[in-house]
């Protein structure tokens, strides 16, 4: 059974920094893709990022929505069982309960949007992350 589990949200200032985990069990993340989903109230559920899939040399291929880039950064420690979203400069419209959520092999290869959420189907519940201004 694929389990996710998104951690360390919380209250921030605008300007300040958090960084989320998301921990797996039944699946890992060298092969599978893993992405990082977000819904602020009101709004629909958007992609922040993801990891598409890795290269021969083990290298992530990472992919960022506009809104995140240059500010957010997906990372994954070495047993490849946990992905990190570190996320800098945050603003209040970053304000959102956070997701990850993965899929199994194949990687997505040769996809418009790797980072859709129509293609992952193992989610965990998110963690809230509120920045104020």
């Amino acid at each position: 059974e694929v389990q996710l589990q998104a951690s360390g949200g919380g209250l921030v200032q605008a300007g300040g920094s958090l960084t989320l985990s998301c921990a797996a069990s039944g699946i890992t993340f060298d092969e599978n893709p893993v992405g990082w989903f977000r819904q602020a109230p009101g709004k629909e559920r958007e992609a922040v990022s993801c990891f598409s899939g890795r290269d021969g040399g083990s290298n992530a291929r990472a992919h960022y929505s506009n809104s995140v880039k240059g500010r957010f950064a997906m990372s994954s420690d070495s047993t490849y069982k946990t992905v990190y979203l570190q996320m800098t400069n945050l603003q209040p419209d970053d304000t959102a309960v956070y997701y990850c959520a993965a899929r199994s092999f194949p990687q997505l290869e040769g996809v418009d949007n790797p980072c859709s959420s129509i293609f992952y189907y193992y989610w965990g519940p998110g963690t809230q992350v509120t920045v104020s201004s």
